[in-house]
């Protein structure tokens, strides 16, 4: 057989009698994977490793201890060969062929009335490979194909109705490869996208278009001042695409639950008895900043950091160069958190970044300090979506200026010989 002259399909086996002859390593693993199915497996063999041993003390198969004989076949729905001796494994065959039972023959397979695929299972969808008899090929094939499932690279919408449910999905900051893997699964299995302006949109234009299988895609984004839906809006679109038996990916920006609303949406998916899953996502508090060269915290020069909005008074954070400040959607209001920041004690030559469209081609970062930062935004034209940095880790970054690093040398500590 090459294969060629195979009839793909798949056993339902729940509550059926299977038969493994043999009791060693393969006899093993064919049980347990008969056992997945549902089936009730009968072991026999008069030795047998501890694989099946440990599966029959649970009480999971019956062992027969003693050498195969025809009868054992009687009744029996599917039969496994695994002695590993040849002429054992052929009369199991001949003896299955004659009863019309489809025996898999492993010492054999050109002489086999049925071959055990390469299978996994991803969620609900199992892959099963077939190779022309080659075991290590059809191996590799399915593990490709299995990654390919877990990362979203192949289509896994459902074509009949189901149950609806939603997905937060953190996008990460813009750049499409920094979704997370589950996030990724999910674009792929969804019916409806309800897409942020500032998620990650060159994954969108990866997805087929609606007419060719692929999901709806419905926008939500808001800009400043410029909103296309509302979120009580939003929140609706959610409930009513999942109970109308959808599976709906919120594609949002960053993390959905650092300042995205996604608390909000989770909250009122679960008032509405909607399902709903929260996939984290890369803030762009902390990945914009990194996309600059700026880490928010550094040995010497920050321990902390916080996050706040444009929108917020910053009275309360520690008014100290050492704990750094990372301001989301505050390009509007930057003369005013400047002012703010000043009268709290920060000094005026207290380091500022603002990184506009991190992570896109669109990037460019502006460094100044808390006393030129607003005239240097103004001259240059700085807009939103961009991140403000306040602190001294801002001096790490290659973009500041070289009389910033020249300080950052002279108070870098000095390194710890025990370490």
């Amino acid at each position: 057989m090459t294969g060629r002259d195979l009839f793909p399909t798949s056993l339902r086996l729940l509550g059926k009698p299977v038969l493994v002859v043999g009791g060693g390593r393969v006899a093993g693993r064919r049980a347990r994977a008969l056992l997945d199915a549902g089936a009730l497996v009968t072991v026999v063999a008069p030795e047998a490793a501890d694989d099946v041993a440990q599966l029959a003390e649970a009480g999971l198969v019956t062992w027969v201890r003693r050498g195969y004989e025809t009868g054992d076949l009687d009744g029996v729905w599917f039969a496994q060969t695994a002695t590993g001796v040849a002429d054992v494994d052929s009369r199991v065959a001949a003896d299955a062929e004659e009863r019309r039972i489809w025996c898999v023959n492993a010492s054999d397979h050109e002489a086999s009335a049925a071959w055990t695929p390469a299978s996994a299972r991803v969620d609900d969808v199992t892959v099963a490979v077939n190779d022309g008899g080659d075991p290590r090929r059809a191996k590799a094939l399915k593990d490709a194909i299995v990654l390919a499932l877990k990362t979203g690279r192949l289509p896994l919408r459902r074509h009949r109705a189901g149950t609806g449910r939603v997905a937060l999905v953190g996008g990460g900051p813009g750049e499409s490869g920094l979704i997370t893997v589950r996030g990724r699964q999910l674009l792929a299995e969804a019916d409806v996208v309800v897409a942020d302006r500032l998620g990650p949109r060159g994954l969108l234009d990866e997805l087929p278009a609606a007419e060719a299988g692929g999901p709806r895609i419905i926008e939500v984004g808001k800009a400043p001042g410029a909103h296309t839906a509302t979120q009580d809006e939003i929140n609706r679109i959610l409930v009513d695409e999942a109970r109308a038996g959808h599976v709906v990916v919120r594609l949002k920006g960053g993390d959905p639950y650092v300042l995205g609303r996604g608390g909000e949406e989770a909250e009122f998916c679960r008032e509405h008895g909607v399902d709903v899953e929260v996939v984290p996502g890369v803030t762009s508090a902390i990945s914009v900043p990194a996309a600059a060269g700026i880490p928010v915290t550094h040995r010497g020069l920050a321990t902390g950091f916080s996050v706040v909005t444009g929108h917020e008074e910053l009275d309360e954070l520690p008014a100290r160069p050492d704990h750094t400040i990372v301001l989301l959607m505050g390009v509007r209001r930057l003369a005013h958190s400047v002012q703010h920041l000043r009268a709290h004690g920060l000094p005026a030559g207290t380091p500022v970044a603002i990184v506009e469209s991190g992570w896109t081609e669109r990037q460019r970062v502006t460094i100044g300090t808390l006393g030129t930062i607003v005239d240097q935004a103004e001259r240059v034209g700085v807009a939103n979506p961009a991140v403000i940095v306040v602190g001294d880790v801002v001096r790490v970054s290659p973009y500041a200026p070289s009389s910033f690093r020249a300080s950052l040398a002279t108070a870098a500590p000095q390194a710890d010989p025990t370490l």
